[in-house]
C-alpha cells in the first residue's frame, strides 16, 4: 500500500490557493476541471514531483460544510483492489463503496474518517461480487 493525498473540500478555490501556495509555500501539482461534475480537483505538494500531496476539491455550487464535511478522505494506492477490499471485507470492514469499476472503492475508519483505494496501475476488468455490489451507506 502506498499513502497518495488527503482531500479538503474548499469553500473558495483562490483564497485556499492563495493559503496553500503563497502563504503556506506548497505548489500546484495538476488541476482537474470536471464540468458535468461541477467541480475542479487542484493538487498540491512541496515539489512537482512530491508522492504525498493535498487534494484541493472546489465544488463550483456552493455548499457550507458542517460535521468536517470539508475533510474528505485519505487515499491509497493498493496492488490488487479486490483482494485488498476482500481482506477489509473478511476481516469485518464495510466496503462502502465497492471497486465495480476494478479501480476505486472506499471503506470507513472506526471514527467515520473515508478512506479511498485506488488500484495501482491499470484498472482492473469487473468482476463479481464487486460488479454488481450496491454501495453501504455513504464515504
Amino acid at each position: 500500500m502506498k499513502y497518495l493525498h488527503t482531500m479538503v473540500r474548499v469553500k473558495n478555490l483562490e483564497e485556499s490557493l492563495d493559503f496553500y501556495c503563497n502563504k503556506l509555500g506548497l505548489i500546484e501539482v495538476n488541476r482537474t476541471e470536471v464540468p458535468a461534475g461541477r467541480f475542479t480537483l487542484v493538487f498540491l505538494g512541496v515539489s512537482k514531483d512530491d508522492p504525498s500531496q493535498v487534494e484541493l476539491t472546489w465544488n463550483w455550487d456552493t455548499e457550507d460544510y458542517d460535521e468536517g464535511r470539508n475533510f474528505g478522505h485519505l487515499a491509497y494506492a493498493v496492488d490488487n483492489i479486490y483482494e485488498t477490499c476482500q481482506r477489509l471485507m473478511d476481516a469485518g470492514v464495510i466496503i462502502n463503496r465497492p471497486p465495480r469499476d476494478g479501480h476505486m472503492a472506499f471503506v470507513r475508519s472506526p471514527d467515520n474518517i473515508s478512506i479511498e483505494l485506488l488500484q495501482s496501475g491499470e484498472r482492473l476488468a469487473s468482476e463479481e461480487p464487486w460488479s454488481s455490489m450496491p454501495n453501504t451507506g455513504h464515504w
